[in-house]
C-alpha cells in the first residue's frame, strides 16, 4: 500500500479488522484518555469484552503492521485513518484524500492528546454519507461516521447528532439498551475539547473533488 509519506512495508489494509471483536473498544474510547471524561468507557459499551479488547489490542498496534482504513468519497475528499505504530509510540493519523490528485493532507493525529484541525459535524457527515463504490475501503456510513467521530471538533452539534450516532453504535454491536447513553458521553467530550485556530480555516475549504 502506498501513501505518501510513509513506509509500504508497514501498512497494511486494516478494514477486515473493523467487523471483530474487540475493535471499536480499542478505536473509540482512546478519545476519552487526555482526560475530562467523567466516566471511562468499557468494553461492555460496544458489546465486546476484556478479552476481545486485549486480542484485538495486540493486532492493532503491532508495531510491524500499521493497519489503514480508508474510507473514499464520491465527491469531494475522503479519508484514511492510520495506526502509526511506532516502537513504544503507537498514534493515529488522520488524513483526507482527494480522487482528482495523488494529494494526501494530514489533518490531525492522537496518541494521548488530538492534535490538528479536525472536522465540523457537517463535515464528518458529508464524508460519512459519500462513499465511492467500486474502490477498496469502507462503505458502510455507519461505520464511515464512527471511524471519523475522533475527528470532530464542532460545539454546535444538531439535535440529530445524537439519534444518528446512537443508530451507528448499534450498528457496529452495541447494546441497544445502553447505545445512547454511549453516544451522549462521545458527544460530550468531544463538543468541550479545545476547537482549533479559527485562522486556520476548514480543511475543507477549496479540496478538489
Amino acid at each position: 500500500m502506498l501513501i505518501t509519506g510513509y513506509d509500504a512495508d508497514e501498512l497494511v489494509a486494516g478494514e477486515s479488522l473493523l467487523a471483530r471483536p474487540g475493535f471499536w473498544s480499542n478505536y473509540l474510547p482512546v478519545m476519552c484518555s487526555a482526560g475530562g471524561c467523567t466516566e471511562q468507557p468499557v468494553p461492555e459499551w460496544f458489546g465486546d469484552d476484556g478479552a476481545d479488547d486485549d486480542a484485538l489490542s495486540d493486532v492493532l498496534f503491532d508495531p510491524e503492521h500499521w493497519p489503514v482504513f480508508r474510507v473514499p468519497a464520491e465527491t469531494g475528499p475522503g479519508a484514511v485513518v492510520i495506526h502509526r505504530n511506532l516502537d513504544g509510540d503507537c498514534s493515529t493519523d488522520y488524513l483526507l484524500t482527494h480522487r482528482a490528485t495523488s494529494h494526501v493532507q494530514h489533518i490531525a493525529s492522537r496518541d494521548v492528546d488530538f492534535r490538528g484541525t479536525g472536522l465540523t459535524w457537517p463535515e464528518m457527515v458529508r464524508i460519512a454519507d459519500n462513499p465511492r463504490s467500486g474502490v477498496e475501503g469502507v462503505q458502510d456510513t455507519a461505520v464511515r461516521l464512527l471511524l471519523l467521530l475522533p475527528l470532530l471538533t464542532d460545539p454546535d452539534v444538531p439535535e440529530e447528532a445524537s439519534a444518528r450516532l446512537t443508530s451507528a453504535l448499534t450498528v457496529i454491536g452495541a447494546p441497544q439498551d445502553t447505545a445512547s447513553h454511549t453516544a451522549e458521553h462521545f458527544l460530550a467530550h468531544l463538543t468541550r475539547r479545545p476547537l482549533h485556530d479559527p485562522t486556520w480555516g476548514s480543511p475543507l475549504t477549496g479540496a478538489a473533488g
